[in-house]
């Protein structure tokens, strides 16, 4: 039991692991797409709003790096896995296909506009701004938007 809430709760989905139809898939995407855990207008948080490690430092002089901030690369697996779960015929398919694209458009639409407004991919991106931050210019993993933004369902 993990009482933390965040991307290590999406393997299931992002590893194509769970039934499309099942009630863990839908359970999964309302917690996924709540804005008090993942959910957020530039893409999914890496830890729940909700959990006590929300944005706290890991030690004294080590930011919260992985508590918060969003990273292209796991919003990269999700966004791929629901492209895939949409295609499957069932009762929960019309709210995988509903979240795959949101979640395509929110993270499409602020990494093209943090990127207009200064130049940069970045590292990974502010849950409550969406502003860029980490490393940048960053066109490691940051540039798998472009797959992101030809994924269709």
């Amino acid at each position: 039991f993990v009482p933390h809430y965040g991307y290590v709760n999406l393997f299931p989905i992002m590893f194509k692991l769970l039934d499309a139809n099942s009630e863990v898939m839908r359970r999964q995407l309302e917690m996924l797409r709540s804005e008090d855990h993942l959910w957020t207008s530039f893409g999914l948080r890496s830890l729940s709003k909700s959990s006590t490690l929300y944005q706290k430092h890991n030690t004294m002089h080590d930011p919260p790096y992985w508590r918060g901030a969003i990273w292209i690369n796991i919003n990269y697996l999700v966004v791929k896995a629901l492209e895939y779960y949409a295609r499957i015929p069932g009762p929960n398919q019309k709210l995988i296909a509903q979240t795959h694209y949101e979640l395509k458009m929110a993270l499409v639409n602020n990494v093209v506009e943090q990127y207009t407004k200064d130049g940069f991919f970045y590292e990974q991106y502010n849950d409550e701004t969406g502003g860029g931050q980490g490393a940048h210019p960053f066109t490691g993993w940051t540039t798998l938007i472009v797959l992101i933004m030809e994924s269709k369902v």
